[in-house]
């Protein structure tokens, strides 16, 4: 099956972010994908949150996800829309990604488990959970692709989460992004490859990209990683969109030759 993956350096306008991701849509349709991944916060990329809190509103008022719902079943195409912000019903903003099928109804949810609160060397400083709240479960969704297991950028760095996901049959794993530039020439891809060798499994990993309206600056490497952690994409630093193709048979080949989810054991601990 073939997969569409849309890099894009998302600003601070919705209107704009969903033009271009309605444009992917059909783009991917075109080019004969079964579905598209696009990044996180695919809707809006903006850290002065004061400016974003106008533009981030309840799920069901959300001009771009009604925009890509609309323009996935006008096409018929599956759309794993990385993430958006979304305003919940307390008043805080979730990190959610959206798994919308080809009739434009969303499969699954997921709100971003782990948040990124951190400080980099230099100026960079982020405290997402300072707006955000994090999830409280992880989702595993039928695709065309197979059992798709979600997940969204930070997330990457707890493999405890894909270990659940794999156990509870995820073929692909999706790792939607807006990583930093510091992290993600350091870490970006041997994570991604760790993840997919885990467990076996594919891992399609849509990104943001170049510099921002809000300032920041993202790494952009969209990858694909097969499962037995080979490069099937890189999309290097410039926004577009790429296909690739997700082979069912490639997945059961890796693990009947190194049957990891098998061997998988739970570790009783000993000690203080």
């Amino acid at each position: 099956m073939k997969a569409a993956v849309l890099q894009m350096t998302g600003g601070i306008d919705p209107a704009g972010n969903s033009e271009t991701l309605v444009s992917a849509v059909y783009a991917a349709a075109d080019g004969g994908a079964a579905m598209l991944f696009t990044p996180e916060m695919s809707n809006l990329v903006d850290r002065d949150r004061a400016r974003a809190a106008a533009a981030i509103v309840a799920e069901a008022d959300d001009p771009v996800l009604a925009a890509v719902r609309g323009a996935a079943k006008a096409r018929g195409l599956w759309v794993h829309l990385g993430s958006l912000a979304v305003r919940r019903d307390d008043g805080r903003f979730a990190n959610r990604g959206f798994v919308i099928d080809a009739d434009g109804a969303i499969a699954a949810r997921y709100d971003k488990l782990h948040l990124f609160d951190v400080a980099l060397p230099g100026s960079e400083s982020w405290r997402e959970s300072a707006a955000y709240a994090p999830g409280e479960t992880a989702s595993v969704v039928a695709t065309p692709l197979g059992r798709l297991g979600l997940s969204i950028c930070y997330d990457l760095r707890f493999a405890a989460l894909y270990a659940a996901l794999s156990d509870a049959g995820a073929e692909v794993l999706a790792v939607p992004a807006a990583f930093t530039r510091p992290t993600g020439a350091a870490h970006w891809a041997v994570l991604l490859r760790a993840r997919a060798i885990e467990n076996a499994a594919y891992v399609v990993a849509a990104a943001q990209t170049g510099e921002h309206a809000d300032g920041r600056a993202t790494y952009g490497h969209s990858l694909v990683i097969d499962p037995w952690g080979e490069v099937a994409l890189d999309m290097g630093e410039a926004p577009g969109l790429a296909f690739v193709e997700i082979d069912p048979a490639r997945t059961a080949d890796v693990r009947a030759r190194i049957p990891v989810l098998e061997h998988r054991r739970a570790i009783p601990m000993v000690g203080r």
